[in-house]
């Protein structure tokens, strides 16, 4: 347990912040699944425009350092690599 003034409040800010970068990683999650949703119904066209909503999502987590930048690029380049195998199929 935190034993000064200032160790209390740095565990309360800790709380607030885990909470509010749970939130975030959930939305990203969230942009990448809608992403996939469309993916699995064959839309390309669907697909793309969500993709390109995801992206601005997922740019911006990683920019909060909320996930690593490498992270972020493997997500798009995964996502991006099946909406284009949609028009191969």
């Amino acid at each position: 347990m935190a034993n000064s003034a200032q160790a209390r409040k740095r565990a309360r800010q800790a709380v607030k912040q885990r909470a509010h970068n749970a939130s975030l990683r959930s939305s990203l999650r969230t942009a990448v699944k809608r992403v996939q949703k469309a993916i699995v119904a064959g839309d390309q066209a669907a697909a793309q425009s969500i993709y390109l909503q995801s992206v601005s999502v997922i740019d911006r987590i990683a920019d909060k350092k909320i996930i690593h930048k490498n992270k972020a690029a493997r997500h798009k380049s995964r996502l991006s690599a099946q909406i284009k195998g949609l028009a191969a199929s």
